[in-house]
């Protein structure tokens, strides 16, 4: 407890410590396959499968894969938006002790070279609209086995794909047809442990070639119990035949993985799968449901949806059970926003490289605004020196944040040197500058990299973030360092103006200085339709101090 001062501020229901079972990860299926056979696992535009449905998909398609020859620690790539075929690919890897490769359908060919090749994905899932990429992609890269689906073969209505009709080429296979012919629902007898590598997950790619966490299936296991165990005294409290959770985070990312699809497996809860985030679409789709259990999401998507237009009449207040936010910093107005709708908000902090959790606010104990919150179970955390040491700094001073967890990955997949520059003596180095407060509370002041030094003074983006978010006209924003001869570096910001708003840089930069030191305020303003964002909704900083350099040597 002295060495977790945090502890102090725990749910009545989080524990101190928490006793892993040693299963592999697609266990959690078995749970609401054996006592809720009959519920649906799935709801895809209101076509529904059962649990007991699902656990038979996976299996056929896990025998399916024996007679194709993948085999335990192969590398299978899954390349697939949010659909039923992505849940039955991924566990049925899984149940062979198969390593599972999340790739973002948009990627471009040469990412998708970069990464196959880095990997060795011997095996592909992927789908018919995005087949002019992967043609051109085996031409260059030897993968053994291709399967191929149409996302919408999974809804009642649209009718299922032939392999003719996709055009497969010959020796490809048809994900559907895959199924049919294997009548096998034998479970696999493979020998699989705890520290066996389950999923390499790619860090975001915003600092060149993105690196592959490798996470165990014990990394997968601790996570879903964390994540379940700090947010079970809300959604505990709606019966597991009703239990439901919005799945619109990708689950070729880490945080859609645990904290949607393994967190649903778990609570036996609903996957109200949505494959592509389309504002008004997916209003659309919230005011089919009656209650959402747990919601998770990032900013952007919780920007977009509380100043929806129709957000009012939907009553979000009564409708969420749970809205969960991470991926990034919320900036305070939208924290502030949601609370003032009666929305049961919860903001937290991880990274890929920590099977995406680590800290979080508490559901019903002291929630801060403005900060990631306190440490799960299990989990140690320090600040240190930002110059890459690892000595303590001072509470209420910046620093390195690192943590020791069970969540923590095995290292980066076929990268040694870069493991060992980020893992030291048990400890990760997130790269994340925070502070911790009087109350042993976190909070993110930037990252490392988007530190802007301007005059020798040191310069947080977050920081001017926060204050462009308070502008009244202002949708969405961020701050970046730009060269300047004299001052080394100044503040840039790019603007996205609400719907119908005009505004002038005279007048964004006289607002900041109003709430900014004078160093701190943007000396320039470029107003945008749009940010450039990853696919889990992420401001890409990067991109935008690329095209600057690019400028400027032009």
């Amino acid at each position: 407890m002295d060495n977790r001062p945090w502890q102090r501020h725990y749910d009545y229901n989080v524990p101190l410590t928490i006793r892993y079972p040693r299963v592999p990860a697609h266990y959690f299926l078995n749970i609401p396959a054996s006592h809720f056979s009959n519920k649906p696992a799935t709801n895809f535009f209101g076509t529904e499968i059962t649990f007991g449905d699902l656990r038979q998909l996976v299996l056929q398609m896990a025998n399916a894969m024996t007679e194709m020859g993948v085999k335990k620690r192969d590398r299978v790539g899954i390349h697939l938006p949010n659909c039923p075929q992505y849940i039955i690919a991924n566990y049925a890897a899984q149940n062979l002790g198969a390593v599972v490769v999340n790739l973002n359908p948009l990627y471009t060919v040469d990412e998708l070279k970069a990464l196959t090749v880095d990997t060795g994905v011997s095996t592909l899932f992927t789908f018919d609209m995005v087949l002019p990429n992967i043609r051109p992609l085996c031409q260059e890269v030897d993968i053994a086995r291709i399967v191929v689906t149409r996302v919408t073969d999974y809804i009642e209505g649209f009718g299922q794909s032939t392999p003719r009709e996709l055009e497969l080429e010959e020796g490809w296979h048809h994900f559907s047809l895959l199924l049919e012919n294997t009548s096998s629902t034998r479970l696999p007898r493979i020998d699989i442990m705890p520290d066996d590598p389950a999923l390499i997950q790619f860090t975001g790619g915003t600092t060149g070639l993105p690196k592959g966490a490798i996470l165990t299936h014990a990394n997968l296991v601790a996570a879903t119990l964390q994540c379940s165990l700090w947010g079970s005294a809300l959604t505990d409290l709606t019966s597991p035949e009703n239990r439901n959770v919005m799945s619109i985070l990708p689950f070729f990312h880490v945080y859609g993985t645990i904290v949607v699809l393994n967190w649903g497996m778990f609570n036996c809860a609903t996957q109200i799968l949505v494959p592509r985030f389309e504002i008004d679409e997916f209003m659309g789709i919230l005011g089919n449901f009656e209650r959402i259990t747990f919601f998770p999401a990032v900013p952007t998507l919780v920007n977009a949806v509380i100043n929806h237009p129709k957000a009012g009449e939907l009553e979000l207040g009564k409708k969420l059970g749970l809205f969960n936010s991470g991926g990034g910093p919320m900036p305070l107005e939208l924290i502030e926003q949601a609370q003032d709708m009666g929305i049961n908000y919860g903001e937290g902090w991880g990274m890929s490289e920590t099977t995406s959790l680590g800290i979080s606010n508490p559901l019903l104990g002291m929630s801060k605004a403005g900060s990631i919150g306190i440490p799960f179970p299990d989990t140690d955390v320090r600040i240190v020196d930002i110059e890459g040491g690892m000595e303590d700094v001072p509470k209420g001073q910046p620093g390195e944040l690192i943590i020791r967890s069970p969540l923590i990955m095995k290292g980066y997949y076929n990268n040694p040197q870069e493991t060992a520059d980020q893992m030291k003596d048990g400890w990760l180095l997130t790269g994340d500058i925070a502070v911790q407060d009087e109350d042993d509370y976190f909070a993110i002041v930037d990252r490392k990299k988007d530190l802007i030094i301007a005059g020798g003074y040191n310069i947080y983006p977050r920081e001017v973030d926060e204050v462009l978010y308070q502008h009244p006209k202002i949708a969405d924003a961020v701050a970046i360092g730009i060269a300047d001869e004299y001052r080394g570096e100044t503040v840039k910001a790019f603007v996205v103006l609400k719907e119908g708003e005009t505004g002038t840089a005279e007048e964004i930069i006289s607002f900041c200085k109003e709430k900014l030191a004078a160093y701190k305020s943007p000396k320039f303003v470029e107003f945008r339709q749009e940010l450039p964002k990853s696919a889990v909704g992420k401001i890409l900083r990067k991109v935008l101090r690329d095209e600057e350099a690019a400028k400027q040597k032009k």
